[in-house]
Order: C-alpha cells, then sequence, then structure tokens
C-alpha cells in the first residue's frame, strides 16, 4: 500500500505559503508507517517548533492500474474520507533552502491521519465534494473540489504514468488554504457530508 499526495493543488494555498503555482502535480510520498487511523491521539514530536496541519480529502484506490486515461480515471477510487497532512514547516524550509528532499517534514511516523472511510457513488463523481477542517471547533479550512488546479481524474491518470496504481493505495488530494500552527490540546475535526469524518487530539 502507497500513500501519495499532491502539493499546491488549491492556488490560494500555493500563494499562503508563497509558492509557485505548479502547471503539473506535484507529487510526494509517505510511508505506510506515517498512518494513523481510528480517532487516535498525534503526539508532538521533538523534532520541530513548527508543526503544521494541512486539511484534506483523501482517496482510496479500487483496482489496479498504470497508464490510466484521465477519461477513465474516474473508476479507479471508490471511497472517500478526510484527512490530515501533518508538517514540520521548519525542517521543511531548511531542506527547501539547501535544495533537499523534505520527506523528514512530511513523512514521518503519524503525520498522515485519516478518518473513516465513505463510499463514492457514480453520482457522487458528478458533483464537487466538499469539506471543512475544524480547529478546536472553529473552520479554519473549507475546501471544494471545483477550485482544484488538479481534479481527482487528473491527478490519478499523472500519477499512474509513474507508479503503478493498486487496490488500497491513498491519494492525499491537496489542501486548500487556511493552513496554520499545531499546538498541544489541538482538536481537530473534519465534517464531510454534514457528519464528523475524522477527529484527531494532539498530546
Amino acid at each position: 500500500m502507497k500513500v501519495f499526495c499532491i502539493g499546491r493543488n488549491y492556488v490560494e494555498h500555493a500563494q499562503e505559503l508563497q509558492n509557485e503555482v505548479p502547471d503539473a502535480p506535484v507529487v510526494f510520498m509517505k510511508p505506510p508507517t506515517a498512518l494513523l487511523k481510528d480517532n487516535r491521539d498525534f503526539y508532538y514530536p521533538n523534532f520541530t517548533n513548527d508543526l503544521h496541519y494541512e486539511g484534506e480529502l483523501v482517496l482510496r484506490i479500487a483496482k489496479g492500474g498504470r497508464a490510466i486515461a484521465e477519461k477513465f480515471a474516474a473508476s479507479y477510487y471508490d471511497s472517500i474520507t478526510c484527512g490530515i497532512d501533518f508538517t514540520a514547516r521548519d525542517l521543511q524550509q531548511k531542506q527547501k533552502e539547501k535544495g533537499l528532499p523534505w520527506e523528514i517534514a512530511k513523512g514521518f511516523d503519524h503525520s498522515a491521519v485519516i478518518g473513516t472511510w465513505i463510499p463514492v457513488t457514480e453520482e457522487d463523481k458528478k458533483n464537487p465534494f466538499t469539506f471543512q477542517f475544524l480547529q478546536n471547533d472553529k473552520i479554519v479550512q473549507e475546501g471544494d473540489t471545483s477550485l482544484l488546479l488538479f481534479s481527482f481524474e487528473k491527478i490519478i491518470s499523472y500519477i499512474s504514468q509513474f507508479f503503478t496504481l493498486q487496490k488500497g493505495d491513498i491519494i492525499f488530494t491537496g489542501t486548500p488554504k487556511g493552513v496554520g500552527k499545531v499546538s498541544i490540546g489541538d482538536t481537530y475535526k473534519a465534517i464531510y457530508k454534514g457528519e464528523e469524518r475524522m477527529r484527531c487530539t494532539i498530546k
């Protein structure tokens, strides 16, 4: 099982971090040990002083494929949930300044929170997906996939040009504007279709 992540997939998020708006999906990966499930607590790591949350919609791949045409890509996912891409922003910035990979800032243990999987119908796929992400019961991010730079189908097609997709692979599809700092004691929730789908408390 592979965990793919898409960076800078909302224009306003790229702008808030003063990053260039990409002309192709920005793909990075997290190891399976990064996953945190079942509403478990997250323990603030001791190697960062600037941990950030990034709320996202997450897809689960339904069947294997490679070099998938975009027009067929919608049939390759069957479930969706909400998640958090935790980012050690201070480590990421240092790695960027040196021109080095930033896996240590993105792929550390339990940095990929995922909520409860929800089946996606063919009717669902015809309309934008929306979600809300809350920090201590205050809405801090609102996602709407009609605003994505690269659609779910484009993402799946693009990734499959380089990596064979397998059933059960996971794709974090990008975070909207509103990312921010994490503090011990925070509780994060994600709302999709009017219901809480993910919860995580920082210890």
